[in-house]
């Protein structure tokens, strides 16, 4: 998208910048944010918010990339060392900081390439640089060259310590000379330009034994080179020059490698630069909300909730739309109402989206596809150039004309203003009408009567306002699409204190025709406002319905849950006697002595084994079709892999490896098996949104304190199916093939509710008595699925 330099400077966007820059970590960052250009075309665009997309999600789901906070930009640097041929050691140092990191972002983001694939669009333009960081390491960080730098370096520092011993020496020797401490302002050896010194007092310059090689900063005392230190002083100098020559031809060498890779450098620098701007631009999105608007392929755009940036909190959320149903928009009402605001609101949003940033707008705000920018907004008055407003105002808009095309944005402030009201708003209704056959996108604001009502009544064209409270005289900066704006001129005037008799002679200089426009405008709004305070009542009411009927279905689900707990109650009990009585009469007909009498009483039990087998059936239904409510079956999800999912009627979770049918496989703990959907419920449903993670198998050992067995003899059932329940869950999560359930023969009553509850559990695949040896009617042998 191109910007012409006029809609750059009037839509302030350097100001806008700054306020990004000012949220980046360092300087690379902001230099970038200053100089990136909006994306060429739609498809550079949507790959510029894919790669933002992508660094949100890496540092949502595994945090910070890499970086430094001291890093800083090194371009300029390298493009004076290309005239020099000379790098200082505080800018080897400043550049080895930046390779440094060049060198961990470009290993994270490698790393993470094939979960983020946008991550290529920054390593395209990373390059290797770890054998530049390995030669600067010999650098330490205040710009010093290490003695390994060089055997050469290394020796002759080796040689400079030998001798500074030596010169020490003997200067220690001419401080304890009471003749030569006399004469001393300090009693301390200095080194002054390259040569060891001693600082003398200004009266006793000509008796100390020595020459003078400086003055002090007061010019009280001198620095003077003792004889007996000359020929020390001499040969350290000359292995001091010898070092510098060493440290520069070293500096001029890693100059040189470094210009070789200039351009990498540079490339590098602002893959760094735009991570640390994504960074700010996070920032913008968590502080101020920002977000990245939808990107269509037609012309247009739509912005909900849009501020403008600059205004702060007194900014006032707008919503502005152009294109799709209309080209052009035309914005009216009064003055500080709001019109200015709202355009230059839209050109930033345009111009951020367009740079693939967020933008300060909503969720729902639509970018299209923008070929240019034109703004004339403002006063363009020039003295050098001797143009008036007016004047100033045609040789822009002239220039725009010959560069629109369909594909244009135009903004055009307080149209037909300058001149002869009559001729400006016929020149304004000329605009609009070439724009419009142009099927430019166009945003216009005007105060022009004849212009409200072209727009009105010509098509491609619609009007909007600026909400203005005639009570308060002040304006709510509310955009009314739809509904022309008054200027309320007179209706200011007589506010702010113009005698009435004035206003009222004003009144009837307005001509009948404009009258009529003011007060066919002014009912409209009246009746907007009417229309408003209706759907927000009808609003109210419709959120005070919904909280009811949101009570009324708790209150209903509540009745029904306490409904199926007391029949699920009165079905155990009528169960339990069913049960028991049937076992007390096969009691009494086994102790029956008469042969006649137990056949009769045989014949009258299996009379009623029917109706107790009805029973059973009947609360056996009832618990199958309160388990299919709760179903995934019955509540219509979209069961998936990866969803987490419970047996109903087990309190373990599972995993869904695959659902085929209308049964899912599930893996629970290190075992697979296939369980119909009537008998699974969701408990939470995968993310979509995060990138799939490996599936890794893990063998696990059995727990400890989870028994081969588990001993119920003796209890009520009430006290021992939860006890088996949970039991059968730990065993078969532990990865038990078989496992046994000592329930005692007794009556058998115990015994068939525990072969009942092994009926229910899906991942058994058979249970049965035990055998000679294992415990025989006593137990229960129970085999899980594998």
């Amino acid at each position: 998208m191109f910007i012409e330099k006029a809609a750059y400077s009037s839509l302030e966007i350097s100001k806008v910048m700054e306020l990004v820059s000012r949220r980046c970590r360092s300087e690379i960052g902001a230099l970038v944010a200053r100089n990136i250009a909006p994306a060429f075309d739609m498809a550079e665009l949507k790959r510029r918010q894919a790669l933002y997309m992508d660094v949100e999600r890496y540092r949502g789901y595994k945090g910070e990339l890499p970086w430094i906070n001291d890093i800083v930009s090194v371009a300029f640097m390298l493009e004076m060392a290309e005239e020099n041929g000379l790098l200082s050691g505080e800018e080897l140092v400043k550049i080895r900081l930046l390779l440094t990191l060049s060198g961990r972002m470009r290993d994270a983001l490698s790393a993470a390439r094939e979960e983020y694939p946008n991550f290529g669009i920054l390593l395209r333009d990373m390059r290797d640089f770890s054998e530049e960081a390995r030669m600067l390491a010999v650098i330490d960080d205040d710009g010093h060259l290490y003695d390994y730098a060089s055997e050469k370096l290394s020796a002759l520092r080796q040689q400079m310590r030998g001798l500074k011993d030596t010169v020490r020496r003997r200067g220690h020797a001419l401080l304890n000379d009471p003749a030569i401490a006399g004469m001393l302002q300090e009693r301390v050896l200095t080194l002054r330009n390259g040569r060891y010194a001693f600082l003398v007092r200004q009266d006793a310059l000509s008796q100390f034994p020595g020459s003078v090689i400086d003055r002090s900063g007061s010019g009280n005392s001198v620095y003077m080179e003792p004889r007996s230190l000359l020929s020390l002083n001499n040969e350290y100098s000359k292995l001091y020059g010898e070092e510098m020559l060493e440290e520069t031809r070293i500096f001029r060498e890693f100059t040189a490698k470094l210009i070789n890779r200039k351009k990498g450098i540079i490339d590098t620098e602002n893959v760094l630069g735009t991570v640390d701007l994504f960074y700010a631009l996070s920032e913008m999105t968590r502080i101020y909300k920002w977000r990245l608007p939808d990107l269509d392929p037609r012309t247009l755009f739509s912005f909900v909730s849009a501020r403008h940036p600059l205004l702060g909190d007194r900014s006032v959320p707008i919503e502005i739309r152009c294109g799709g149903d209309f080209r052009i928009l035309v914005i009216t009402g009064p003055n500080t109402g709001g019109k200015t605001v709202a355009l230059k609101t839209a050109g930033v949003c345009i111009y951020l989206g367009w740079l693939g940033f967020p933008i300060p707008a909503g969720e729902g705000s639509l970018l299209g596809d923008i070929g240019e920018l034109f703004t004339d907004i403002g006063d363009e008055q020039s003295i050098e150039q001797s143009l008036s407003t007016f004047s100033a105002h045609v040789t822009h808009v002239s220039e725009i004309l010959n560069r629109v095309t369909p594909r244009s944005v135009v903004m055009l402030d307080e149209l037909g203003a300058g001149t002869d009201p009559e001729e400006g708003a016929a020149l304004g209704i000329a605009l609009l009408d070439w724009l419009r056959e142009e099927r430019a996108l166009v945003l216009a604001t005007t105060h022009h009567n004849p212009i409200k009502r072209f727009a009105l009544t010509t098509e491609d064209i619609e009007t909007a306002s600026v909400e203005f409270d005639s009570a308060t005289l002040s304006p709510t900066y509310r955009i009314l699409i739809g509904i022309p704006g008054r200027s309320n001129a007179l209706l200011i005037a007589g506010k702010l204190g113009m005698r009435r008799s004035i206003i009222e002679r004003a009144e009837r200089a307005i001509n009948g025709r404009e009258i009529s426009m003011e007060d066919l405008i002014g009912e409209l709004h009246e009746k907007r406002a009417a229309l408003e305070r209706e759907a927000n009542a009808v609003e109210a009411s419709r959120k005070k319905l919904a909280a009811l009927e949101k009570d009324y279905e708790a209150k209903i689900k509540a009745i029904e849950e306490k409904r199926d707990a007391l029949i699920a109650n009165a079905d155990k009990k009528a169960l339990s006697i069913v049960r028991n009585a049937e076992d007390s009469a096969r009691a009494l007909i086994k102790n029956m002595e008469n042969a006649q009498a137990e056949s009769e009483a045989r014949r009258e039990l299996e009379k009623k084994r029917s109706h107790f087998q009805k029973i059973e059936r009947s609360a056996i239904k009832r618990e199958e079709q309160k388990t299919s409510v709760e179903s995934v079956a019955a509540t219509s999800h979209e069961l998936k892999a990866g969803d987490t999912v419970q047996v109903i009627g087990t309190s373990k979770s599972a995993t869904v490896i695959e659902v085929k049918g209308k049964k899912a496989r599930i893996q629970a703990g290190i075992a697979e098996i296939e369980v119909p959907l009537t008998k699974l419920k969701v408990i939470t449903r995968k993310s979509p949104d995060r990138a799939p993670q490996a599936q890794v198998q893990i063998k696990v050992s059995r727990p400890v304190g989870v028994p081969s067995s588990i001993m119920v003899r003796g209890m009520t059932i009430d006290e021992a199916l939860p006890m088996v329940e949970q039991y059968l869950d730990q065993a078969y999560c532990a990865g038990y093939d078989t496992v046994t359930v000592i329930h005692g023969r007794g009556e058998g009553i115990l015994r068939r509710e525990v072969q009942e509850l092994c009926k229910r559990v899906p991942y058994i695949a058979e249970h049965n008595l035990g055998g000679p040896g294992e415990g025989g009617y006593g137990v229960t042998i129970v085999k899980f699925r594998r």
